[in-house]
């Protein structure tokens, strides 16, 4: 016996347990069997939880030949039918069933995910409302109406639906995780902190309220608050696995790496080691400088999950740092094949090859970073230096001129760009974005002498400098 289930849970999922076997024994020796409508319910919805489709074709058709105008079958085979993308045939039987029961809700929740899947969103939710009307589980079709705003991207709508969801059911764990998702789309935790906070007003001892109140205040870096809401949801279930994980991240967030190890490793006992805990454990001690149990926990994530792109990545640059070229060069390639539109990884990949004077392979992964359109500036500036150190000094030029001109206020380009054409000999150009530059941030012109410490003595340069403070203090 399961000591975790409650007395009536465990007989409910032994009883399910029993229509199984016996529906399994069924399929399997092809005797002749009757099983009641509610057990024919049961075992569908089995079925469809375990994502089983050709087992649930085997007992939909077995349904419906036993009792062949049950309007719940059909509707069931219509949900498999959608299940495998037959939609017009799924259409036609809940058309069929409407003509003769229009008031059962399950034909327009269905209706409603056809219409969803085939992005035929205003179908979609005409169907999820006319639901509403007959539905005796409202707040499920709420939750159904809130997704397909969110994946239209209406969230104010999205945000209501669910916020209504949770009014009629505050145990509607699904409402409240994709209430989340919108409030973090839309930019609104503020609006989910205080949402949440009035859910917990009104029901203390929901562990799930208090989850999702610790979430925003985590999206808000809030994390000494996020910590005392997961504190409060462990209280109430010591077993809630997500309130240790994301207590972890907060502690993490915080710099207790050492704290946030040992939560990590608590929710090891509550279910299957997962790989994101050990990443984020190899995270911990790669903060902590303790780079060769980083490494060990970071190998423990890719056993379990070899597609893992970012331990790849950070096992990589830990390598690197090692001066492990050749091995670093491995991992970071191995980055970069799993999640080719990661411009991160590029970057970072580009980084070794510069280092390791791979120029062209350099120039290609650099490449790869501004395509992917990297929202940073300073890609402009490594891969200049790159051109620089492999003496193609005029297309060094060509991409920094291309880069001021994504980012025209950026100081520290066009002082880079000023040095670039004074070694190339054009000094009066040079000149004019050294002053340039200095308008933009004065305090930054020594980035040109630390960059090319031979204009450090330069007296055009000096005299610029000395121009500017004058003029600037006038």
């Amino acid at each position: 016996m399961n000591p975790d289930l409650p007395e009536d849970d465990f007989s409910n999922e032994k009883t399910v347990h029993e229509l199984i076997r016996r529906f399994e024994d069924f399929i399997s020796t092809e005797n002749a069997a009757f099983f009641e409508s509610d057990e024919l319910e049961e075992i569908i919805e089995y079925y469809f939880l375990e994502r089983n489709p050709d087992k649930l074709k085997k007992v939909i058709d077995l349904a419906l030949s036993q009792y062949p105008h049950s309007t719940d079958f059909k509707i069931a085979k219509a949900q498999l039918l959608a299940f495998n993308q037959n939609t017009v045939e799924a259409l036609k039987i809940l058309n069929d069933v409407e003509l003769y029961e229009p008031s059962n809700a399950d034909i327009y929740t269905t209706r409603g995910y056809i219409y969803g899947q085939m992005s035929l969103g205003e179908k979609a939710i005409e169907n999820y409302k006319r639901a509403l009307e007959f539905s005796d589980s409202p707040d499920e079709v709420m939750v159904a109406l809130g997704v397909e705003f969110g994946d239209q991207g209406k969230y104010p709508d999205a945000i209501y639906y669910l916020k209504k969801a949770i009014d009629t059911n505050a145990n509607n764990d699904y409402a409240m995780s994709e209430l989340f998702i919108a409030l973090d789309a839309s930019n609104t935790m503020e609006d989910g902190i205080t949402f949440f906070k009035k859910i917990i007003d009104t029901h203390p001892f929901n562990h799930f309220a208090w989850f999702n109140f610790g979430l925003c205040k985590s999206r808000l870096q809030l994390h000494d608050e996020a910590l005392d809401a997961y504190d409060y949801a462990i209280a109430i279930d010591e077993k809630f696995s997500s309130a240790y994980f994301n207590k972890a991240n907060s502690l993490a967030g915080l710099n207790r790496f050492h704290e946030a190890i040992e939560v990590y490793k608590e929710t090891f006992d509550l279910e299957e080691p997962d790989p994101a805990a050990y990443y984020y454990i190899g995270e911990c001690y790669e903060q902590l400088e303790n780079f060769d149990k980083a490494m060990i926990y970071y190998n423990r994530c890719l056993k379990l999950q070899p597609d893992f792109s970012d331990a790849w990545m950070s096992m990589g640059l830990i390598l690197e740092m090692k001066n492990r070229l050749a091995e670093a060069r491995h991992y970071l390639t191995k980055a970069v094949e799993l999640d080719p539109k990661e411009p991160e990884y590029w970057y970072a990949l580009g980084d070794l090859y510069t280092k390791m004077g791979f120029f062209e392979e350099g120039a290609d992964a650099y490449s790869h970073v501004i395509e992917l359109n990297y929202p940073e500036w300073d890609i402009w500036l490594d891969f200049s230096h790159l051109l620089v150190e492999a003496d193609f000094f005029e297309k060094s030029i060509e991409l920094m001129l291309t880069g001021l001109k994504r980012f025209p206020d950026v100081p520290e380009l066009r002082y880079r760009y000023c040095v670039l054409l004074m070694k190339v000999g054009r000094t009066s150009e040079a000149l004019h974005q050294f002053q340039e530059a200095l308008t933009l941030n004065p305090s930054k012109y020594n980035g040109v002498f630390e960059y090319e410490p031979s204009l450090k003595d330069n007296a055009l340069f000096r005299e610029a400098i000395e121009t500017f403070m004058k003029n600037k203090s006038e």
